[in-house]
Parts: C-alpha cells; structure tokens; sequence
C-alpha cells in the first residue's frame, strides 16, 4: 500500500494509500485506503485507514465487502457519525480502545 519515490532533490519520502469515503444517501458507504478492520457490530465499525482510525455509528450496518487486497470496505446501514481518531484525539481514542477490550 506505501511506496517509495524520490522527490526533485533526491530525497526519499513515503507514499500513504489514498484514502476517501464515499457517501450515498447514508446509507451506502465505500472505504478505500482502509489498512485493517479492527472491530465491527451493527452500530459501530472501527477501520484502521491510511489516514488514522475511522469510527462510523449508525443503525443495521452491515460490511457489504471486503477487498483486503486492495484495501477497500463497502458498509450499508443508516449511517449517524463518521469520527477520525488520530493523536491529537489520543484521549478519545483511549476511551473507544477501553469500550472495545472490557
């Protein structure tokens, strides 16, 4: 998913995977860039993406497909909330990981 590329001064630098969410009416999505899928219910999914963890809560959501090749996740269900976790939210995240592992 990452890759390698030297820049004009001949430096290296590491490529992230594109990551972007696609919305439909909320109640369709599709999840490119997504690195693993840490847990999942029917009214939370939490996603490790290339762009930090992404929290999605709704009603009767349900993975449509899983392409872990190439990093995509499609879910359907009514969709309430999408939330990037991400070290400046260390805190939140903290308290999600504590839900998740009672």
């Amino acid at each position: 998913m990452e890759g390698y590329d030297k820049n004009i001064s001949g430096r290296s630098h590491v490529h992230q995977a594109e990551h972007n969410v696609k919305v439909w009416n909320r109640r369709n999505l599709e999840i490119s860039g997504v690195k693993e899928v840490d847990s999942f219910d029917s009214e939370e999914f939490l996603l490790q993406t290339s762009m930090g963890y992404l929290v999605i809560r709704g009603e009767n959501l349900q993975m449509k497909n899983l392409n872990v090749d190439e990093g995509e996740v499609a879910i359907k269900g009514r969709v309430y909330e999408m939330t990037y976790l991400d070290e400046n939210h260390g805190e939140k995240a903290k308290g999600l990981f504590s839900k998740l592992f009672k």
